[in-house]
């Protein structure tokens, strides 16, 4: 069974910066696609950003030249790096893993294995 633990949430000031990051257990990170995912109360799960087993990354447009995904390979990690908050950033963010193949997962319903999240707060 697949584990992702999310952590390093909290709560920031507007402008300000948080890093998480998401620890995925068993052999077979390296060969995952990874993407960050968050919802906000009331609205639906959206894709904040994805990184493939090659490294390669996408973004969403809100957090374009904000935002970094990044990963360890040997120590199973996902990361984000979230710089310039602003409120419309606070949401519950999630990891989510599934394996790389001829299409790359990019959508929630692509992704089989999710963490339990780790909630980000922007205050103005």
């Amino acid at each position: 069974q697949v584990q992702l633990v999310e952590s390093g949430g909290g709560s920031v000031q507007s402008g300000g910066s948080l890093s998480i990051s998401c620890v995925v257990s068993g052999s077979s990170y390296t060969r995952y696609c990874m993407a960050w995912f968050r919802q906000a109360p009331g609205k639906e799960r959206e894709g904040v950003a994805t990184i493939d087993s090659d490294g390669s990354t996408n973004y969403a447009d809100s957090v374009k030249g904000r935002f970094t995904i990044s990963r360890d390979n040997a120590k199973n990690t996902l990361y984000l790096q979230m710089n310039s908050l602003k409120p419309e950033d606070t949401a519950m963010y999630y990891c989510a893993a599934d394996f790389c193949g001829w299409r790359l997962p990019r959508d929630p319903a692509d992704f089989h294995y999710w963490g339990q999240g780790t909630q980000v707060t922007v205050s103005s």
